[in-house]
Formats: C-alpha cells, structure tokens, sequence
C-alpha cells in the first residue's frame, strides 16, 4: 500500500471548503490586540490567547528589538552546547524568583517544555496519571516517556483515586494536570489532587500555560490561587500566551532541573529559544511583577462576558477564568456558526473533536486584559444576534 493513501484531506475540511465556511488559517494583518485587522476588514478578537495584552506594549517591542541588534536573530545551536545566552539565565533567575521555586529551565516551545519534562522524568516501570482533558502535549509527552500512562476522568476525584489505588505500591508515580484547561476554560482541583498525591506517594506536576498571569496571586498560577505552592512539584508553562512571547519552562527543585537538562532529549537535541522570544518574556514578566492589576482586569472581562451572556441566554461553560465557551454541539453546525461571526467582525475558535468530545464542540471565547467593556459588548450583540437567528437553532 501507498504511505500516502492515508493524506486524504478530512472530509469535514472538505465540505466546509465547498460551502465557504472552513474556519482556520485565517490571515492576522495587524498587531494581535483586542481588536484587529483581518483579511481586509475589522474583527474584534475573541481567539487570542495574549491574556494580558502585552504582545503590542511599547516596552516588550523594544526588549525584543533591542535582543536582536544585541545577539542577532538566533543562536544555532541548543542550550546544552553553544546556544546559552545570558539572557536565558536571567530570564529563569527572574522566573524562579516570581514562581517561588528553586530553579527554572527554559524550551523553544511550551509544547517541547511538556515533551522534555515528562518524557525525562517519567522512566521505566514508573506511572504517568493524565487528566482526560489534559493538553495533547501531555500526551505526546507521555508517549515518548518510557514510563506507563494512565487517565482518570476529567475532574473525577473518586476516579482518580481508582487509578491511584491500582498502581503498584513500589512504581513511581506522576500525576500531570492542566491548572487551566483550555478548552472548558475550568480549573483544576489542585487540593485534592495534592492529598490524593500525599496519600499514595506520588508527585504532582501542573500545566500552567493558561495559568501563568491568570490565577493566583499578582498572576502566579495555579497553585498559588490554591494556596498550594508548596504541594505542587513541578510548574510548566509558557511564553506564547500571557508573556507575550514564544518558549515554555519548567519550574522545580533545582536537582530536578539540573537531572532533566541533562536528560531531557526535546531540551538537547533542539536549538534554544531565539534572542528576542527570551528578552519580550523577560519584559513581560517585569511589567506583571509590577502591575498586579493586570490579572484583576483580565479576570473582570471574563466576569463581564459571563453575566452579559447570562443576561442574553447564551449557553456557556461557567468558570473564573478569561476562556468562555459557548455551548454549540455540532461539529458543522460549529463551524458555520463561526463563519458567520467572522463575517459579522468576531474572531471566537471553533472548538472540535478531538479537541472535544463527540456531540460536545464549542466556540471557545477568551478575553484579553486590553478589552474595553464597550468592546465586549459589543461583541455580545453580535453573538445573541447570530445565535438567535431561526437557521442556527437545534431541531
């Protein structure tokens, strides 16, 4: 058989083209801000994952320049060898020092940081325990760990337990979590996560990209809007969303760094994240640490959008986070919906398998501290109206 007999193009994909509503790949032809230009025409953003709204502030543009005419465009070559700048190393010195942990490590991407952690630390006879709605990075780390992986069902305590309670009392345990989760936009429940972990003798390690700058206090995450810094072994993160940036971490123990720097395939084999990625993170970081009320407004949008759509009917997933999605079911059905709103001048994601359950897909929404509330109302409008209409309605 021809290896290539499997590229046939989704039939979904298809048919969305032929009906003119294939929702992605969009063209940005403006800053990424609350609102954008896109392929011609003014779009409000609802798609964006610059939580904070620093990817156009005038400080991170100038360290990101400033990077390249200092170092260049790149480094060619990983960190293990000649790709270390000291601007890596400040930038994890500063990070540790907000995140309270004793070392940070930096990757390329937030989706290698998972890669490299999990497939360091997970090794043979050990146990991987993944949340079912973890991000598909936990998985692909997962896999390429020689370690076994386990899932319990999404936020299920008593199933989490089940799990737990089969592993073999000598296997090493990892229990991973997004702290976030970025499609429901939902938050872990880290405290009983953490007991569970205390109880079986496992360490626990959280997925905080769409935590970093969110929760917790002056944005620390997770953790920290638990009160739980301390029962949470290992942070990961990234850059590409509230630090306005591109790159991940891994916050921990410095031995722990240290033993997965020195171990971690993703982190030796790829070069280091470029000049101005490191120096934008860094800027953004500064500008968090020293104004707290960013994550106070982000969390006030979110709020805003909530009870505009409990006012107009919208069904939504509930939650204290900036992701707001909106019940939608069906996966055509989704799309043309989003088609619609992009014509109208919304940009919201259309959520689909196997981002989401069969029968389950979503417009994920998600607010950025730079909206204005005359901006998501605005927005609002638009939504109940394109959902209000006759054709969109579920027979």
């Amino acid at each position: 058989m021809d290896i290539f007999t499997k590229c046939v193009v989704n039939e979904n994909a298809v048919r969305s083209r032929e009906l003119g509503i294939y929702p992605y790949f969009h063209a940005l032809e403006s800053r990424q801000d609350a609102v954008v230009q896109m392929e011609g025409a003014r779009r409000i953003m609802l798609g964006s994952n610059n939580y904070l709204g620093l990817t156009i502030h005038p400080e991170v543009i100038e360290a990101g320049v400033k990077a390249i005419e200092q170092y260049g465009s790149g480094c060619s070559g990983s960190r293990f060898l000649n790709g270390t700048l000291r601007l890596h190393l400040e930038l994890e010195d500063e990070l540790a020092r907000f995140l309270r942990k004793e070392a940070v490590m930096t990757f390329s991407t937030g989706f290698q940081s998972n890669l490299g952690i999990i497939s360091a630390v997970v090794g043979r006879n050990d146990y991987v325990v993944c949340d079912k709605e973890n991000h598909a990075s936990i998985y692909d780390g997962c896999r390429l760990s020689f370690g076994k992986m386990v899932r319990y069902e999404h936020s299920d305590m008593d199933d989490l337990r089940r799990v737990l309670e089969r592993i073999p009392q000598s296997a090493g345990i990892l229990i991973v979590t997004d702290g976030v989760f970025s499609m429901g936009g939902d938050v872990a429940k880290l405290p009983e996560i953490t007991a569970l972990a205390r109880e079986f003798g496992a360490r626990v390690m959280v997925d905080d990209a769409h935590g970093l700058g969110v929760l917790g206090e002056g944005g620390r995450g997770t953790a920290s809007y638990f009160g739980l810094e301390d029962q949470v072994d290992i942070y990961m993160g990234t850059f590409s969303k509230s630090l306005a940036s591109l790159g991940g971490y891994m916050a921990a123990p410095a031995g722990i760094i240290d033993y997965v720097r020195h171990c971690s395939r993703p982190f030796i084999f790829s070069a280091s994240m470029p000049p101005a990625n490191a120096a934008c993170a860094l800027a953004a970081l500064r500008i968090l640490e020293r104004d707290p009320s960013l994550p106070e407004k982000l969390r006030a949008n979110g709020d805003h959008m909530r009870e505009g759509m409990r006012k107009l009917g919208i069904p939504h997933i509930e939650s204290v986070t900036p992701i707001v999605p909106i019940y939608t079911y069906e996966l055509m059905r989704t799309v043309a919906i989003a088609s619609e709103l992009f014509d109208r001048g919304v940009y919201v994601n259309p959520s689909l398998p196997p981002a989401t359950p069969p029968g389950g897909c979503l417009l994920r929404c998600s607010l950025m501290a730079s909206h204005t509330f005359e901006v998501i109302d605005e927005a609002l409008e638009i939504i109940s109206q394109v959902l209000g209409e006759e054709k969109w309605q579920m027979q």
